[in-house]
């Protein structure tokens, strides 16, 4: 069953047999094991983008064949969306960038009276469902536990604090530092009791795993729901926005312009209906033809089993990196917990971009490190203190503590979590040796932490 998996869906995927140079010279198969962050394209995906492309044209602005055709295809992949993530009739989707412009949009939609409403964020959250909350909002943070997931007792107390003023409770459906998959149908249910309403951040969930957003007559139904086509197999920047009509059609749009109208003077605005109002300019037709490719593709597939073969290699790895010493996985208790393919390690005595860089010149493994722009969760696993963070935020060329992330797509192999396995069994007999060999990566990314791109 391992190797039908491991070949069918493998073959599905751009660039799999890419060779990358090692810092010996020689030239090896690409491992990806940063997927959270970005997955390559289904052959699919690039097919489907190159059957459109001689039909490209301007969407919802001629009365040409090709514009008209662009124009319905455009209107059908909303349909394509709604159906993959159980989105009803009630619901609209809105096309954006990517998942942070998405819950930008949504925190710019809802800031009307905004200082008398709380919104409920969580200390898990990625910055993309954390800032757009704090400038307009009273703003607030859910804890997690001991082991890194969510305190659900912490939210009902909150819920309950505020007496009816929680106007949002957003919060990831998987996050990206830990793997946790979070109860959302039961944060969704509390929600609600509460007279709130909920978004649930879908960047690293609906690529993974079976999503539903169930009816909105349900107790436990999904409110607002973002994601992005580009950790889903799609290239070329697209993401959505799936919410309430009746919430999309109150507010004024952020981006103002063109298509985002009906008729407009000098003395007055003409809003279009939701989702035009939302879309202002020409929107990115070849991201929309790349996810909707890509949302096919995974039909045809099917979530639950790419749920289930990912499970098996993220169990596979898991249970390898505990067998080498040295080694520190957040958060890992019993092997129990509802997780996404992904797991974040430190190695004792090794700086984290040293690890990645290691990873990367040694075997041409592709890995992340630092803080996932997860910051404040990130700190809080590593249990950081206040006046830690203080001195490392006031001295620049200092080092700040991070993690190394690993992350698998459907397309990932045993094989490759061995070839993993291996070095790091290597590098922690040897690791004066590595630290002396890869010391210049630690010195690059303290002169890169004043531009930022050293813990993103």
């Amino acid at each position: 069953m391992k190797r039908y998996l491991n070949s069918q869906f493998r073959d599905m995927i751009v660039g799999v047999n890419t060779k990358v140079p090692l810092e010996s010279g020689e030239y090896v198969t690409a491992i990806n094991f940063d997927n959270a962050a970005t997955t390559p394209p289904f052959c699919s995906v690039m097919k489907a983008i190159m059957e459109y492309a001689p039909w490209y044209a301007s969407v919802h602005r001629g009365k040409g064949h090709k514009s008209v055709f662009s124009s319905e295809l455009y209107e059908e992949s909303r349909i394509t969306i709604k159906k993959f993530v159980g989105a009803d009739h009630t619901k609209e989707v809105v096309f954006t960038k990517n998942t942070t412009e998405s819950i930008n949009i949504l925190a710019y939609l809802l800031q009307a009276d905004s200082k008398e409403q709380v919104i409920l964020s969580t200390d898990m959250e990625h910055l993309a469902n954390d800032l757009p909350w704090r400038d307009n909002f009273t703003l607030d943070y859910v804890k997690i536990k001991e082991d890194g997931q969510l305190s659900l007792a912490d939210l009902k107390e909150k819920l309950v604090k505020y007496q009816g003023r929680v106007k949002l409770v957003a919060v990831t459906g998987a996050s990206n530092v830990t793997g946790y998959i979070n109860p959302v149908y039961r944060i969704a249910e509390l929600a609600h009791k509460y007279g709130a309403k909920i978004l649930v951040d879908g960047a690293q969930l609906v690529p993974h795993a079976p999503f539903d957003m169930k009816s909105s007559k349900l107790p436990d139904h999904i409110d607002y729901l973002a994601f992005s086509g580009h950790k889903l197999y799609a290239p070329f920047g697209a993401g959505v926005l799936i919410g309430p009509q009746e919430d999309f059609a109150k507010g004024s749009p952020v981006y103002k312009g063109g298509g985002a109208v009906g008729l407009v003077s000098h003395d007055f605005v003409e809003w279009d209906n939701p989702p035009n109002r939302y879309e202002a300019g020409t929107p990115n037709m070849m991201g929309v033809v790349a996810m909707t490719a890509a949302i096919q593709t995974m039909n045809t597939i099917n979530c639950s089993a790419i749920h289930d073969y990912e499970k098996k290699l993220i169990d596979y790895a898991i249970k390898g990196l505990r067998h080498i010493p040295d080694i520190n996985l957040y958060c890992c208790s019993d092997g129990s917990e509802e997780r996404v393919s992904l797991i974040s390690f430190t190695v004792n005595g090794l700086y984290h971009s040293i690890v990645a860089a290691i990873l990367a010149q040694e075997a041409g493994i592709a890995a992340r490190s630092g803080l996932f722009c997860a910051h404040p969760y990130v700190e809080k696993l590593l249990k950081m203190t206040d006046k830690e963070l203080a001195y490392y935020h006031q001295n620049v060329d200092v080092l700040v503590p991070g993690l190394v992330r690993i992350s698998f797509g459907l397309y990932n192999t045993y094989d490759e979590i061995n070839v993993l396995l291996e070095l790091l069994t290597r590098v922690v007999k040897n690791k004066n040796y590595y630290n002396n060999k890869y010391k210049n990566e630690a010195r690059n990314v303290g002169e890169e932490k004043t531009h930022f791109l050293w813990y993103c």
